[in-house]
């Protein structure tokens, strides 16, 4: 009888035991803040100057003539936010851009966010992307401008912002 208790007691274990680990439910997810942007990596405190005091923004299928409002704040953290937009006097075309500045060398800064046109130059163009952009000076120019020009749809956009 020894001999069939013991195989017994083990079976009857084994149907008590805990599930194993694969089996468990996963434990809840905790509801996760976002973290906070990263200080902005400053290279030049001439271009930094600029960017905090720049003089607005166009869009070329808009117009060079008025230009859009572009702000920069400055985080606890350190972290530059841009947000700008420029919008048509005479129709819905609009151009905005909004995002963190993760870095400002001396001719170019990366913006972290969103660029997006819509209605313009045509009625019902969307184009929207997040993802890190590169504004760049060339040639000596008063504005960063931004150094992809076919981002959406084949078409060229000369999205720039002045200092």
């Amino acid at each position: 009888m020894k001999h069939i208790a013991l195989p017994a007691l083990l079976a009857l274990a084994a149907c008590t035991a805990a599930p194993p680990p694969e089996a468990a439910p996963p434990p809840p997810e905790e509801e996760s803040t976002p973290e906070a942007p990263a200080a902005t990596r400053i290279l030049s405190q001439d271009a930094a100057h600029r960017l905090r005091n720049n003089s607005g923004m166009t869009l070329q299928w808009i117009t060079w003539d008025r230009r859009g409002d572009v702000e920069v704040t400055v985080d606890t953290n350190g972290a530059w936010h841009l947000a700008g937009s420029q919008s048509a006097q005479d129709g819905p075309g609009r151009v905005a851009v909004e995002g963190v500045v993760t870095e400002i060398g001396a001719d170019y800064f990366l913006l972290d966010g969103r660029v997006a046109i819509t209605d313009t130059p045509d009625p019902g163009r969307r184009c929207s992307e997040d993802k890190v952009w590169r504004f760049g000076v060339t040639q000596g120019r008063q504005y960063w401008r931004l150094r992809e020009f076919e981002w959406c749809d084949g078409l060229t956009d000369y999205v720039d912002i002045y200092f």
